[in-house]
């Protein structure tokens, strides 16, 4: 695959922006964190002069070209990955505009200026990887439906404008996704402390008897949105050939299979940031009268960063492939590229610290924190044990759920 002289302008422009705004306070931000409302807010205004974001002016251009959203996953993670969950989580905002009357008119004006900020709720503190049967529930009550059950490790949670909630729709009988604005609804939110991803907020959620109208139920903003006449591509702003799964696929593991491509290019950029950091100190650091770069088993440290770097790269590139062309292997891909380019994340960060020895351990040394980083991709948008069963499923027809 080879980048445009567009998208290769658009990452110089995004790198540039990152070195000067984001590389001077990651650190103190990282370790003071989670960012709070007005921090990441600074940041999601800057990065909408890039073309990042989700208001309806840029959300069609960043969404639709699948490259740009992985690049900036890739980009924005070499920096601060943090920074890029809290960014990425608010793509729920989108379907504002197609929710009921009460939700479009108090969270539209925030859209357009770019000031929703979004959540999407699917772990449960008592089901963990088991989406699919969600015991938050969501009981119909005349228009209405009111929403039980709590959910963790929810990404934004306590700022969020909305959260779009998973949970099961006792009226079908179904799982179904349901968007929670906070003007028209209330909610209570607890923070949790983490071993990575230290500047972004995740939150427990408790709901109870929180009542959304039946205008908020996704399924519904699918369809209603269709019989005002609007295209699929444009409730949810992917390239058409991506909307497509959603027909094709449950809507959460459509938006999965877009989530985990953007958590392998994620892993790639926090591997990049680690082998810059480790050759730079390889060929810098002198043991036994001269660089280390020079003993074999340092050289041999960065042979398998750089193996394992590279072909995480071309793995998640082929996942973007897929999705960007809405093949239906799209969901296999994407799960081997998040199982494999998160786990092996782990081993580069982990060989990054091993050359740096001591130092590496140090906490103003950045090894440490990419380690931490690294070691939270595993988990979040399904462990590598989900990917694998994933991945067999998908190669077998058969499931191993049970």
């Amino acid at each position: 695959m080879q980048l445009t002289d567009e998208q290769r302008a658009f990452r110089a422009d995004l790198r540039g922006y990152l070195q000067e705004n984001v590389e001077p306070v990651v650190d103190e931000l990282d370790r003071n964190g989670p960012m709070d409302r007005d921090t990441l807010m600074g940041f999601v205004t800057d990065l909408r002069e890039f073309g990042i974001g989700f208001d309806p002016d840029i959300a069609p251009n960043f969404f639709g070209d699948v490259w740009k959203f992985m690049l900036t996953a890739e980009e924005i993670s070499y920096v601060w990955p943090s920074l890029n969950v809290g960014l990425m989580m608010s793509f729920p905002s989108v379907f504002v505009r197609f929710a009921a009357p009460q939700t479009r008119e108090a969270m539209v004006p925030k859209l357009e200026t770019g000031e929703c900020l979004a959540s999407l709720a699917v772990t449960e503190p008592s089901g963990g990887s088991d989406t699919a049967r969600p015991r938050t529930t969501a009981t119909k009550d005349g228009d209405e439906f009111v929403i039980n059950g709590q959910k963790i490790w929810v990404g934004n949670a306590h700022y969020a404008d909305v959260v779009l909630v998973v949970a099961h729709d006792e009226s079908t009988d179904a799982q179904d996704m349901f968007l929670v604005d906070r003007e028209n609804a209330s909610f209570e939110t607890e923070e949790l402390d983490k071993l990575g991803w230290k500047g972004v907020s995740n939150a427990k959620i408790t709901f109870d008897s929180v009542r959304v109208p039946e205008g908020n139920r996704l399924s519904n903003i699918f369809s209603n949105a269709i019989m005002e006449g609007h295209e699929m591509h444009e409730i949810v702003p992917f390239p058409e050939s991506v909307t497509q799964l959603f027909f094709e696929q449950k809507p959460l593991n459509a938006t999965f299979s877009f989530m985990r491509t953007g958590m392998s290019f994620m892993a790639v950029g926090i591997m990049q940031a680690a082998m810059d950091e480790a050759v730079a100190y390889a060929t810098d650091r002198e043991t036994f009268e001269k660089p280390i770069a020079q003993h074999q088993l340092v050289q041999d440290k960065l042979y398998q960063m750089k193996a394992g770097l590279e072909t995480s790269r071309g793995l998640a590139r082929r996942a973007a492939e897929l999705l960007e062309s809405g093949d239906p292997d799209a969901r296999l891909m994407s799960s081997l590229a998040k199982g494999y380019t998160a786990e092996t994340s782990k081993q580069v960060t982990d060989d990054a610290i091993q050359v740096f020895g001591a130092e590496g351990l140090k906490p103003e040394n950045r090894l440490e924190r990419y380690y931490r980083d690294a070691r939270v991709m595993t988990i979040p948008d399904g462990t590598t044990e989900i990917q694998k069963l994933i991945v067999g499923s998908e190669l077998t027809g058969m499931s191993a759920y049970h």
